[in-house]
């Protein structure tokens, strides 16, 4: 029988299961997977307009009223005027005819209402008016309210004498009434002309290139977790512990990928199933191109397989000679620094996010021989805070090869201490006291010491201080080292940076 499997046709044998389908596809085990039997698509209109003005898109409401009629019967005459003056109190386009009736009543207008005004008391010289506040005022046309602006509503702020409406374009809905399983049970029987769908396609935009690379780390397994459900959204909170700014903020439309960038939660990750109003915490990452009935059936805890339009450009950990070859074949130059030898390995790149690599098409691949990068062992299960510490200031987090940074080394010592980050050691509670501090364990100094964050690994065993130096209690041991000690203390300075990865297990 034949399936529809990812937009492209699929011979199945007869009383085969989902499992037949998914087969050679991109799918990651225990993922959502949606089943399809037919779908059809209801478009219709609703009662907003997108008023496009040079300085952005405003969200008109139109209310249900004789005015709005007026407004709807010309909007051809509307396009193309200019603000004709901005106050504090109103902005004003126009003027234009029309027939509306003098009233001379004053009426009480809200911040965001969209209203006539008869310019002289003259419908002659109309005007369509925004209320930038609340006022109590006359302008000739009784209430003549049209409706309010409810998204783009920053845009007035921006609005000068002669910035013009260039277009008015008509707000559409479309509502899927669909038959639809989605499903993570692959013993799932199909019938003949079934569609299937096994991952979210999302489409990145490049105005966000901190928020895209942040979506292309989180997705980096080929999988997200959805952490939570709501009406107009699912998220995923599995890489929230992250430095974001605000890049392009644009309305949450249905289908919308954004990325939370300040407040709580920041690196949290939103799919839109309905639209939204702009808000500036969230940017823009991208579009939901494929798999949106997976999205819009996740529940808490499920799984659902990510394949992004771009791969992440990121060489580090490859040798340099691998790097050319994978870089190459993203259409990206390769300019080898530090030790450039085929058989180093990169342990750094720059730039690293894709979106920059992919618009200077080159990067620079710093390379260090192999026993120059050190291998680490972290304790996930005993220290997870720790070690979450010690990924985020390495950059472990993100890449397969970290840096460390040496705050001091001195022959003869019996530890080499590396710079942390004191903000968020700030927030390190102490962990497990250590009854002996070993050689090779890695330790951080916590917060109930002056110089949380600091990193360090200790060279000899001792009862009494860690690897930065400090008692017990005022250390976490996150890890231990497991490369050659001798080797990393050799001719080691302030300033040296250390190369480290973790340890296979």
């Amino acid at each position: 029988m034949k399936v529809i499997v990812n937009g492209a046709e699929k011979e199945l044998p007869q009383n085969a299961k989902l499992k037949d389908a998914v087969s050679g596809e991109r799918y990651v085990s225990g993922s959502l997977i949606s089943v399809h039997m037919s779908t059809d698509k209801i478009r219709e209109e609703t009662s907003d307009l997108e008023l496009v003005t040079t300085k952005g898109s405003m969200i008109l409401h139109l209310d249900e009223s004789d005015d709005a009629d007026i407004w709807k019967g010309i909007t051809n005459v509307i396009e193309g005027i200019g603000a004709r003056w901005v106050t504090k109190n109103i902005a004003a386009f126009g003027s234009f005819p029309t027939k509306i009736k003098v009233s001379r009543e004053a009426r009480m207008y809200r911040q965001y209402d969209c209203f006539f005004s008869l310019g002289g008391f003259d419908n002659e010289t109309t005007y369509m008016m925004i209320a930038m506040d609340d006022h109590k005022w006359s302008y000739g046309a009784g209430t003549g309210r049209i409706g309010r602006i409810t998204s783009g509503r920053h845009i007035l702020g921006l609005l000068r004498e002669g910035d013009k409406i260039t277009g008015i374009r008509p707000v559409v809905s479309e509502k899927s009434s669909e038959n639809v399983i989605v499903t993570a049970d692959l013993g799932t029987k199909l019938d003949e002309g079934m569609s299937v769908e096994t991952y979210v396609s999302v489409t990145l935009n490049e105005r966000s290139p901190m928020c895209c690379e942040h979506v292309l780390v989180t997705a980096g397994k080929g999988y997200m977790v959805i952490s939570d459900s709501a009406g107009s959204y699912a998220a995923c909170s599995d890489n929230t512990d992250v430095e974001m700014g605000a890049e392009d903020v644009a309305v949450r439309d249905n289908g919308h990928v954004t990325v939370r960038t300040a407040g709580t939660g920041t690196g949290r990750i939103f799919f839109y199933k309905d639209r939204r109003q702009l808000m500036q915490a969230h940017s823009d990452a991208g579009t939901v191109t494929k798999g949106m009935s997976i999205i819009s059936h996740a529940k808490q805890n499920d799984k659902i397989t990510i394949v992004t339009d771009l791969k992440r450009a990121l060489s580090v950990g490859m040798t340099q000679a691998e790097g050319e070859k994978f870089l190459s074949s993203l259409g990206i130059k390769q300019i080898r620094t530090g030790d450039t030898s085929d058989n180093a390995i990169i342990v750094e790149q720059e730039p690293e996010w894709t979106m920059h690599v992919s618009k200077s098409k080159e990067a620079e691949t710093f390379g260090a021989p192999e026993d120059r990068i050190f291998n680490v062992s972290l304790y996930r299960k005993e220290e997870p805070a720790s070690v979450h510490y010690f990924e985020k200031v390495t950059g472990l987090s993100h890449k397969p090869i970290g840096t460390m940074k040496v705050h001091f080394a001195f022959k003869g010592m019996p530890m080499v201490t590396f710079e942390g980050d004191e903000s968020r050691g700030s927030s390190l509670y102490p962990g497990a006291e250590f009854k002996k501090c070993k050689k090779g364990d890695i330790g951080i100094t916590n917060q109930s010491r002056p110089n949380s964050g600091l990193m360090g690994i200790r060279l000899e065993e001792s009862k009494e201080f860690g690897p930065t130096g400090e008692e017990p209690y005022g250390t976490n041991i996150a890890g231990t080292f497991k490369g050659d000690l001798k080797k990393l203390a050799e001719g080691l300075k302030e300033g040296d940076i250390v190369y480290v990865k973790e340890e296979e297990q």
